[in-house]
């Protein structure tokens, strides 16, 4: 299975090359080059780590409906990019806004981690990331009352719905070493998971330690995630549905889902990126849009699914 959503993966990247508002076509180079293979590539970077990250949180909470936003990086990114732009920081310098929105991911990860330190569980880790969640989205909807002009305004409400219009090399730069780091951490977890998977108990008899894991799990989906959403915006339900959708051929291990995950979450955001570019509209339809359009659906699907199970 790893290797058809990879070849998957690789013809929609390609495709992503060739299409774009126009239609389907071999661009100009500088096109090519200048607009959508950058775009191509933080489609790989963000899908990817939403997907990873996903699978990972699954695996960790023994939780199928688990999803990387509990840890409250999403928040704190799209908190920490709201902040770039109320206070203008947008408009003077092009790369505040995906740094201020990983410098909200990454203080939103480390505050996660010091509330849920002491605890090392599991349930604490997300009560913690529950909390800092609601905290910076109270604070997201403060700057939003309090914008300080309308186009302020209007230009973070399109960040928060995502996006990977108009994004450069230089975007993909900043979330690149980001992303993968926090791949490189998840990615070795996945022997530690499938221990995990015997209950938490079981697991540290057999030599694993559930404090280690769940650290180095946090911190991975944190750099993952954050790092997509610094540059995407917030791409919703990816790391959520991509999972449970490739247990259905890659089975119930943790260990076997982490590189399908990764690859599936790739190939569902090159697609919805393209499908975006190619529904005729005046505004380019936002990405995370069409990810909660496809992901809502399915997200209940399962949970009616579970609760059957159940």
């Amino acid at each position: 299975m790893t290797a058809a959503l990879g070849l998957l993966a690789a013809v929609l990247a390609a495709a992503s090359l060739l299409v774009g508002a126009a239609g389907l076509g071999v661009p100009d180079p500088v096109i090519l080059w200048e607009v959508r293979a950058p775009r191509t590539v933080l489609a790989v970077l963000v899908g990817g780590g939403l997907g990873l990250a996903g699978a990972v949180m699954q695996g960790l909470m023994r939780n199928r409906l688990a999803d990387p936003g509990l840890l409250g990086v999403t928040g704190g990114a799209s908190l920490g990019a709201v902040l770039a732009y109320y206070w203008g920081l947008a408009a003077a310098l092009p790369l505040a806004l995906p740094l201020g929105g990983l410098a909200g991911a990454l203080a939103a990860a480390a505050l996660v981690f010091a509330l849920a330190a002491r605890a090392g569980t599991g349930a604490a880790l997300i009560l913690a990331g529950i909390a800092v969640a609601a905290i910076a989205s109270a604070a997201v909807a403060m700057a939003l009352s309090f914008a300080p002009n309308p186009f302020a305004l209007a230009e973070i409400t399109i960040w928060l719905l995502g996006s990977l219009e108009d994004r450069a090399w230089r975007d993909a730069a900043l979330a690149a070493p980001v992303v993968l780091a926090g791949t490189a951490l998840l990615l070795p977890l996945g022997p530690r998971l499938d221990a995990l998977a015997l209950g938490e108990t079981t697991a540290a008899s057999l030599g694993v330690s559930v404090a280690s894991t769940m650290r180095l799990a946090a911190l991975g989906a944190a750099l993952a995630v954050g790092g997509g959403t610094a540059v995407a915006g917030g791409v919703g339900f990816v790391g959520l549905i991509v999972p449970n959708l490739v247990r259905f051929g890659a089975g119930e291990r943790p260990s076997t889902l982490l590189w399908p995950s990764a690859l599936a979450g790739a190939a569902l955001v090159l697609a919805a990126d393209i499908a975006v570019r190619l529904v005729p509209l005046q505004q380019e339809l936002r990405l995370g849009v069409l990810t909660a359009l496809i992901g809502a659906p399915l997200l209940l699907h399962l949970a009616l699914r579970h609760g059957r199970v159940a």
